[in-house]
């Protein structure tokens, strides 16, 4: 046993990860783990008004920053509920008998309900992983600053488009652009918060989801009864109101320090600290900074790497796998059924103004649910617990509607199970809604931060494509029209995520990303997160925990041709820098991975203590 300690001490010694002696390293005059560890104390013991007054600065930029979501959220409201819109049915409908279920005379099929209903999820699907290689090379900022003028573009199409197929082209082109806003939001958020706040500006993206939702049922609402073109070119030209102040905001914002630090960026990293933080209550900048160097060193350690292929190595594949049940369980627990409801109310019998009134409601009622999570359940509950409920209360309500349409000819029977669809939207945005956005941005590790919420976003998109689609079929009135029977197919998968959540969801409500680290580094089970005590600055610990995940005798792996294509334009302009990191990228005989920041840490603390 001594032998092998021994083997496994010189195997650490020789791995390049080790040589720079990281943990010595002097933050002004004292080691930088403890000045870390002074700032992550600080931090957990922070109220919630102190951290407001101290990042009110950081608040206002994620509230810019993820009102690019409003964006996404009123466009994809705005389609899914044109179905049964009179004037959209009449330009891009076929004609078909008068009926109570289709009182314009007109009908999409159920095959181009699926078609354009889901051309944006399949665009968000390739925009999302492309943005996981974008936000690396460009940082957030640069990539939603991009991301907005091509989206004004592409607006044009979908409001000019003359056929279905048209139409069609311009969604999924759109989508690439929500599937960038969806993915680059909570994380920016997430990366320039403190604790206390984390939740609730990563579940602020999905409230900004919300209100594009309420605005977009508000406008249907009043051009329902317009039957000519422009009663769906005026909702689809709306659209271009939001570029022109996001735009400029987005140009101002601070750069997220974390990318700044992957980046060696260091002197940056401080200047965007100090645009976050207000300077009150004793936060020095240099400190925070100090905590970030630290955790992405210990990340270093545990060999976390910063690719696609690193999301599904070691324990990060249990992160992924956390944060990518988490967010598809939104779409399988009934979101394409329950949620945009105003199809479903009128196939069980409602006229035209009590759906799109009841589908107003039901926008303002989840608004209403996500301001009680907020204030109510977040403060006194962990995410856990929010998530596991919410699931079995939403396949409870969705069992009911089922149940419900053996009576569904009787026209109050048809109210309840609207009702009962306004009362999964509240059960929905008190749990699974916000935090099936807020805790893929803080499951993953922080290197791999943006690239595991992106694979969770594309989970979310392909089981919103599959779901769709088949719900799509299950309550159109030409396929299989099985109306309020459709409930009991998504009540039995939000069964499943119920039980998939208590045995595998942890809690991270007020932890660090350096204590989940540790946690998930030492596979301690879901269900003991909040119990189990650690020393997240046990050099001990993690010097064995760093053994156990060390790289060196793997074999290397060929980099993907993107990522290095990103990087170069990246690079471009900046050939000192780009210079310079390849400088400090050299590895030598014997060495597969890239040597951290510490001397780049060295370097900075010579040239400004």
């Amino acid at each position: 046993m001594a032998e092998k300690t021994n083997h496994d001490i010189e195997h650490v010694e020789a791995n390049g990860n080790f040589e720079r002696n990281w943990r010595e390293e002097k933050w002004g005059d004292r080691k930088l783990s403890v000045v870390a560890q002074d700032i992550a104390i600080d931090e957990k013991h922070m109220t919630i008004p102190q951290a407001i007054k101290i990042y009110r600065k950081a608040i206002m930029w994620c509230l810019i920053i993820s009102c690019c979501v409003i964006m996404e959220g009123y466009d994809t409201n705005l389609l899914g509920n044109f179905y049964a819109y009179p004037s959209f049915q009449i330009k891009y409908g076929n004609p078909v008998p008068v009926t109570e279920q289709t009182p314009s005379g007109y009908s999409l099929t159920a095959a181009w309900q699926t078609g354009l209903g889901q051309g944006a999820g399949i665009g968000s699907i390739f925009g999302t992983i492309l943005n996981g290689w974008l936000v690396t090379a460009f940082g957030p900022r640069k990539v939603l600053l991009y991301t907005l003028c091509v989206m004004t573009c592409f607006l044009f199409i979908v409001f000019f488009a003359p056929t279905k197929e048209v139409l069609l082209v311009g969604q999924i082109l759109l989508g690439f652009e929500w599937g960038i806003f969806a993915t680059t939001s909570p994380a920016y958020a997430s990366e320039v918060l403190p604790v206390q706040l984390r939740v609730y500006m990563t579940s602020w993206t999905n409230m900004c989801f919300i209100i594009g939702q309420f605005i977009s049922a508000g406008v249907l609402r009043g051009f329902v009864h317009r039957l000519d073109a422009w009663g769906y070119r005026i909702p689809y030209a709306l659209q271009w109101i939001w570029p022109c102040f996001l735009i400029p905001a987005v140009y101002f914002a601070p750069e997220s320090p974390w990318h700044l630090v992957r980046k060696n960026r260091l002197e940056e990293a401080e200047r965007s600290i100090r645009r976050l933080q207000s300077g009150e209550g004793g936060q020095d900048p240099k400190k925070t900074l100090a905590t970030i160097v630290y955790t992405n060193n210990l990340e270093e350690q545990l060999s976390v790497g910063t690719s696609y292929y690193d999301c599904f190595k070691g324990f990060e594949l249990r992160r992924t796998e956390i944060a990518c049940v988490c967010f598809g369980g939104q779409l399988v627990c009934g979101l394409v059924f329950a949620y945009a409801s105003t199809y479903f109310f009128q196939q069980v019998g409602l006229d035209v103004d009590a759906a799109y009134s009841l589908g107003w409601g039901a926008n303002a009622l989840a608004l209403f649910a996500c301001f009680c999570n907020w204030f109510i359940l977040m403060p006194r509950f962990g995410r856990r617990t929010i998530y596991v409920w919410g699931m079995f209360a939403m396949a409870i309500e969705l069992f009911l509607i089922g149940i419900l349409n053996v009576w569904t000819s009787r026209r109050e029977v048809a109210w309840v199970q609207a009702i009962l669809t306004l009362v999964w939207t509240f059960t929905f945005q008190l749990s699974a809604g916000q935090l099936g956005w807020a805790l893929p941005a803080e499951i993953g590790s922080t290197r791999l931060r943006q690239k595991t919420v992106c694979l969770a976003r594309n989970v979310s998109n392909i089981t919103g494509v599959i779901g769709g689609t088949l719900n799509n079929y299950m309550v159109n009135p030409t396929a299989w029209n099985f109306r309020g029977y459709t409930g009991f197919v998504w009540g039995f998968c939000a069964a499943a995520v119920f039980v998939w959540a208590y045995f595998r969801l942890p809690e991270t409500k007020d932890r660090t990303f350096h204590e989940l680290d540790i946690l998930f580094a030492k596979k301690v089970s879901a269900r003991k997160f909040a119990t189990t005590q650690i020393d997240a600055f046990d050099e001990h610990d993690q010097n064995d925990l760093a053994v156990r995940y060390s790289v060196d005798g793997r074999p290397p792996r060929r980099p993907s041709m993107v990522p290095s294509v990103t990087n170069v334009l990246a690079s471009h302009g900046r050939s000192e820098e780009a210079a310079a990191q390849r400088r400090s990228s050299v590895v030598a005989e014997g060495q597969q991975r890239r040597p951290s920041i510490g001397p780049a840490v060295t370097d900075y603390l010579r040239t400004h203590n």
